[in-house]
């Protein structure tokens, strides 16, 4: 964790993995091992990268084959790590939805258990124990700038702060499901485009995550692609930090200082940092 000008960053680059998900993959394949749903077959997930290399990861630790997709957009260093870490890597459709179709297919047809990246609550659970140290290590927050995409990451935070704690859900216009769904009052599909899409780019915000975020205090937020590399440089120049386009969104929301916070103590979870220079 790191405080600055009054503002507490949550630094997930620094997890395994390089971002806040190897938490809720590792948790949920450690249930699952321990309850015996894991077969020859491994694991089988879908992801614009982060939740794959979270999903490697632990399998790797833990001794269990892992299948991983991936769509076409994923940046070239998430892939890479995917195979660093034992991973059998498909890269399938432009987009996170149809990977994760792909992935379906071949999880019926080879076997494999599938670990959802936003839609499992074992791994929604698990993204919590973020928000959950953060408090620990900080004391109380008024508010806390999260970025999202299916919502796994903002879903665990409000499943763990509940009322204590404001949250804006961060996106870029592009990558607009949260904010989307919350205008029209429903989950909508949304098209997906930009620098943050490989990480942010879920068409819709994810069942267990509109459910959980609707019932705490949210403010819906986004930036441009051009706040967001803003904010990337920004970080790196303030604090030596590389971090990835779609941490960089929840630092950009902070940054343009639409949201006011006059007189409110403010965290930002910084997800990751699966990204080249």
């Amino acid at each position: 964790m790191l405080e600055d000008d009054g503002i507490v960053y949550k630094l997930e680059l620094l997890q395994h993995s390089g971002t806040f998900k190897a938490r809720g993959a590792t948790h949920a394949l450690v249930r699952a091992i321990a309850e015996h749903r894991v077969g020859e077959g491994g694991v089988v997930a879908a992801s614009g990268g982060n939740h794959g290399a979270a999903v490697a990861w632990a399998a790797n630790e833990l001794g269990t084959p892992a299948n991983i997709f991936v769509p076409t957009i994923s940046a070239p260093t998430k892939v890479e790590r995917l195979r660093a870490y034992g991973a059998m890597v498909h890269q399938v459709g432009d987009v996170y939805a149809e990977s994760l179709a792909a992935s379906r297919e071949f999880a019926t047809e080879h076997g494999g258990l599938e670990i959802h990246a936003y839609e499992d609550p074992l791994v929604v659970a698990g993204a919590g124990t973020c928000a959950l140290e953060m408090e620990h290590d900080a004391g109380p927050l008024d508010v806390v700038f999260v970025s999202c995409g299916g919502g796994g990451l903002a879903a665990g935070t409000a499943a763990w702060l509940g009322g204590r704690t404001e949250l804006v859900i961060c996106e870029t216009e592009t990558t607009n499901a949260f904010a989307a769904s919350k205008r029209a009052g429903h989950r909508v599909e949304v098209e997906v485009s930009g620098v943050a899409a490989d990480a942010l780019g879920a068409t819709s915000i994810g069942v267990l995550a509109w459910h959980i975020l609707g019932g705490v205090r949210t403010a819906a937020m986004t930036v441009t692609d051009e706040e967001t590399i803003a904010a990337r440089e920004w970080m790196w120049d303030r604090f030596r930090l590389l971090i990835e386009h779609s941490a960089a969104v929840a630092v950009a929301a902070f940054r343009t200082g639409r949201f006011d916070i006059a007189g409110r103590r403010a965290g930002i979870i910084v997800c990751g940092a699966n990204t080249s220079r």
